[in-house]
């Protein structure tokens, strides 16, 4: 048994950030040898913006569950890449519209098939495996549990 398995519960968030930089290092290849320049790490922004466009910066953040700054700095950086534009809403000055340039548009039809066979490896690989086809139900469950009583609250009251 490997040292991290061996150490069960105590290391989960280890194991978790292992396996997801070991996915996104994978997929980051796949683009390489493909000879895309994508990095898995905007796929968040670009998958909400293939779903409707121009969007609002907030409604990414609010649709990724993270921090409008964060968006910013993602945005910012597709942007000097020249893949994203942003203008101001017209209702709302303050408020920054997102929206692919005719660049991302292209790079986006180039990532969709990579998409579509990630998603297809991704369940192969989870048939795999009985327990591995239940792995997001878990995740999510895990998702809501933290959500309803926050993980340092649970452990403060064992202490």
């Amino acid at each position: 048994m490997s040292f991290y398995a061996s150490l069960g519960h105590l290391v989960f968030g280890t194991r978790l950030r292992r396996l997801s930089e070991y996915f996104l290092m994978e997929v980051n290849k796949i683009y390489e040898q493909e000879g895309i320049p994508f990095d898995a790490s905007w796929f968040p922004v670009f998958y909400i913006l293939s779903k409707g466009q121009p969007m609002p910066m907030i409604d990414i953040a609010d649709q990724l569950e993270i921090s409008h700054s964060a968006v910013s700095q993602m945005v910012t950086n597709l942007r000097k890449r020249g893949l994203v534009k942003t203008d101001s809403c017209n209702d709302d000055r303050r408020r920054q519209l997102v929206a692919f340039t005719p660049e991302g548009e292209t790079l986006l039809k180039r990532v969709q098939p990579i998409w579509k066979a990630i998603t297809e490896a991704m369940e192969e690989m989870a048939d795999e495996h009985k327990h591995s086809k239940l792995i997001l139900t878990a995740i999510a469950e895990l998702e809501q549990s933290v959500q309803e009583t926050p993980l340092a609250d649970r452990i403060k009251q064992k202490i």
